[in-house]
């Protein structure tokens, strides 16, 4: 019996232990501990999101204009070019043969003009010296004068024609030439030396020519958020590919028509980029923030931590170990951090509320 009772005493002395270690325990637990954080000063930034990826909208597909071999492929992938130089050429013979039969034609013309000419110079004379070697009359010379203008008028025109007919002739060659429209990067090249370029294939890009200098994001806004988009607005671009860069831009265009993506109305907005650096690539995925308002050097604290409504805001201090409640004066928010106008002092603590002293949570627009 005695051991039994020694036994019974010592289970209970470990219960009263471990129920005493709880109590300690629970009356020690961190959570317990008022959660805070100190009211401090920074930026507070307004902005509004825009999905999308990049954009260089200067592209050329470059295609010849007439049949024939190639014979010149004078550029490479990834070779920078300049306005007007040739990058490939197309054996034409036909359309060689074409530009100079063409300016002979004009040269035969240019003689024919100066002949007429010297016609109708030659008739003033006689007419001027009121006879010629034939005897005929004053009138008769008239009308050599008038046939002679008309003649000069005549070959004038033929020799337009002529000029007409080999321009034609020489924009008929330049088909069977590429050439760069603008200064840019070869992207593609679908084309080699002796390939043959048929009607069926004169559609197809021959070669590609991009202009990086100029890149733009194109993305969508949604309909709740685009009223407060203007141009001109500032933007920080976010890179999925490039997170570590930092790209700037402005917005540029806005469409007055609404897209609907997945039954929500969105307007495509397009922003320049103002720093693109070499390692931007067409097509990337980007997320721009445009920057709505800003307020700098401002006193915030964390939305999660205001109490109250949005018409009578108010938080719990933590001053000397006591709580202090305090009514405050909000401003600009981010939709995480607030500014505060007015109400407490940098470095003072602010208490996180419960659950249950804030049921509804605290929501600033």
């Amino acid at each position: 019996m005695k051991k039994r009772r020694i036994l019974i005493i010592t289970i209970c002395v470990v219960v009263i232990g471990i129920v005493l270690g709880i109590v300690f325990t629970r009356s020690t637990s961190p959570e317990d501990t008022p959660k805070t954080v100190e009211v401090t000063r920074g930026d507070i930034v307004k902005t509004v999101l825009a999905d999308g990826s990049l954009e260089m909208p200067n592209k050329a597909y470059l295609s010849f204009g007439a049949t024939g071999t190639v014979t010149e492929v004078l550029v490479d992938e990834g070779n920078n070019v300049t306005k007007g130089q040739v990058l490939a050429r197309l054996d034409a013979p036909s359309l060689e043969s074409s530009v100079e039969m063409a300016e002979l034609q004009v040269e035969i013309a240019e003689e024919g003009v100066k002949a007429a000419r010297a016609q109708y110079e030659i008739a003033l004379i006689n007419l001027d010296e009121d006879g010629s070697p034939m005897g005929e009359s004053e009138e008769v010379l008239e009308e050599r004068v008038d046939a002679a203008k008309a003649s000069w008028k005549t070959a004038k025109l033929n020799l337009e024609i002529a000029e007409l007919s080999l321009e034609s002739a020489e924009l008929n060659l330049e088909k069977a030439v590429i050439v760069a429209p603008f200064d840019g990067v070869v992207a593609d090249i679908s084309i080699t030396e002796g390939k043959e370029i048929s009607t069926a294939t004169l559609a197809t890009p021959a070669i590609s020519l991009v202009d990086t200098s100029k890149i733009e994001m194109r993305g969508f806004i949604d309909e709740i958020d685009i009223a407060m988009v203007q141009l001109g607005q500032e933007v920080n671009i976010i890179l999925d590919a490039l997170p570590d860069e930092e790209v700037k831009g402005s917005v540029v265009f806005i469409s007055p028509v609404g897209t609907i993506i997945a039954g929500v109305v969105s307007y495509d907005t397009t922003i320049a980029l103002k720093n693109p650096v070499a390692e931007l690539r067409d097509g990337m995925s980007a997320t721009a923030e445009v920057i709505i308002e800003r307020h700098d050097d401002v006193l915030s604290i964390p939305n999660r931590y205001i109490r109250g409504t949005v018409g009578n805001p108010m938080v719990v201090l933590l001053v000397d170990e006591q709580e202090e409640e305090r009514e405050i004066t909000l401003g600009l928010t981010d939709g995480i951090n607030t500014e505060v106008l007015s109400g407490l002092q940098e470095g003072e603590k602010v208490i996180l509320p419960t659950s249950e002293e804030r049921p509804g949570g605290f929501f600033m627009m």
